[in-house]
């Protein structure tokens, strides 16, 4: 941890508490006293940067209650116990409760010093390793939001995995609605920068004079972009947008980092759906260094049966916001989900997901006016890139058995009942979609 730890000392006598603090700030801790465990208590709380060293024999609250107390809080707290003569036996049953160690007054200041560090170095494992599992678990929950079982999509999870974990800047490029912000989040979750600031900034959001001032200051408030992320992940927006003034100082500042970088860039850009490409828009030095590592995220049209699962998660979501059933997809309607050339990608999918749900609400309409209703014309409700009419079968009959597995949490039986499936053909379309019964339980 980059913070220095604490060591609270509690006892309600003014000498004993002033020779300890003195003692362990000259030993190199910093200290904070408390003269009683209810005050103590109102500072102290699960995840202190810190250990505790209390005195067993208090008014008010006793030693012994207030390491129950903190025992309740954070029973992995390090307490060191101080006992006068006679005490040894409440010390021992102090350490049964969960204090760490005791002392013996008037204490020893050479076994107070290593019990301190002892202590602290205690600490700081502990709390590094709280900290790296919420770092995971926030890179897991947010890799989980990148659905698909596309061939496309387990190689963007590859490349997201792979990619957090290096030095060098990355140009994330693809088709407006792709989910490259998402992408960008994911690409700082999953990497060592993970605990420290991920700072977004939209290039387009700003004017150029107030777009200086939002990424390198002055500002009137707060730390301009470039110092809110020092040592975590900058995440520059509609990179395209930059001034050749401020490609300019973006190339001084990457410069002035050296190798590797201290702050980590993401540029996004989406001049790639505007038939452009990132490198028409910047000086080429400036490309060449954010391209070092590039992810280009793909079009909704090339992640095949991932469309209907997408829709069908869409559907369900909403339908749980709006409080009603999600509509049902016919096989026609999965193959016009499946043929539609989604301008638009996820998020128009998003849309046409929730306008579903509402015209499912009032019992009218259809899936395939909606996807019309997206383009321009109704040339545009299609793609001219035919498949095979197997995938499509396919994949709505995928879709299908995962929707009715969901209704029925599992339930085998009322799936073959409803599908008018034999068991055994059951199991076998599962097996052969990769579906388990155990992720519907």
């Amino acid at each position: 941890m980059s913070r220095k730890l604490k060591i609270a000392i509690v006892d309600d006598e003014p000498d004993m508490r002033e020779s300890i603090s003195q003692w362990l700030v000259l030993s190199g801790f910093e200290t904070e006293t408390f003269a009683s465990a209810e005050d103590a208590l109102k500072v102290i709380g699960a995840d202190w940067p810190g250990v505790v060293v209390s005195d067993i024999r208090m008014p008010g609250m006793d030693g012994m209650a207030f390491l129950k107390r903190l025992m309740g809080l954070d029973s992995s707290l390090p307490v060191i116990m101080i006992t006068g003569h006679g005490d040894v036996p409440m010390a021992v049953e102090a350490m049964r409760v969960g204090a760490m160690d005791f002392m013996e007054k008037p204490f020893n200041p050479d076994r107070m010093t290593q019990l301190a560090k002892k202590a602290t170095q205690a600490r700081r494992m502990t709390l590094d390793n709280r900290a790296l599992r919420r770092d995971l678990s926030e890179g897991q929950q947010v890799m989980s939001k990148l659905i698909g079982a596309s061939p496309v999509m387990d190689r963007l999870r590859e490349d997201i995995l792979d990619l957090g974990q290096a030095d060098g800047h990355v140009l994330i490029d693809g088709e407006t609605g792709t989910g490259k912000t998402l992408v960008a989040h994911a690409l700082h979750a999953v990497g060592p920068r993970a605990s420290k600031k991920f700072v977004p900034v939209s290039c387009a959001a700003y004017n150029d004079e107030a777009l200086a001032a939002r990424l390198f200051g002055p500002l009137e408030e707060g730390l301009p972009a470039v110092e809110e992320a020092r040592a975590g992940t900058l995440c520059l927006e509609d990179i395209e947008a930059l001034s050749e003034a401020l490609q300019a100082r973006l190339l001084a500042f990457i410069s002035e980092q050296g190798a590797p970088a201290e702050t980590r860039i993401i540029a996004i850009s989406n001049a790639r759906g505007e038939g452009r490409r990132a490198e028409d828009s910047l000086r080429p030095d400036l490309f060449y260094r954010l391209s070092a590592l590039k992810i280009t995220l793909p079009p909704l049209r090339a992640r095949g049966e991932d469309i209907l699962a997408l829709f069908t998660r869409m559907t369900e979501q909403f339908s749980e916001e709006y409080g009603c059933e999600p509509p049902q997809v016919s096989a026609q309607e999965a193959a016009q989900l499946l043929q539609a050339p989604w301008p638009g990608n996820i998020r128009q999918l998003i849309n046409v997901a929730e306008r579903a749900v509402l015209q499912n609400r009032r019992g009218s309409g259809s899936i395939a006016s909606l996807l019309m209703a997206d383009g321009d014309d109704n040339q545009q409700a299609t793609t001219t890139e035919g498949k095979p009419l197997k995938e499509y079968v396919e994949s709505f009959e995928k879709m299908l058995i995962d929707n009715t597995m969901r209704r029925h949490r599992g339930s085998i039986a009322s799936v073959m009942e409803e599908l008018c499936l034999p068991r055994r053909t059951l199991n076998e379309k599962m097996a052969k979609y990769g579906l388990q019964r155990g992720d519907y339980l």
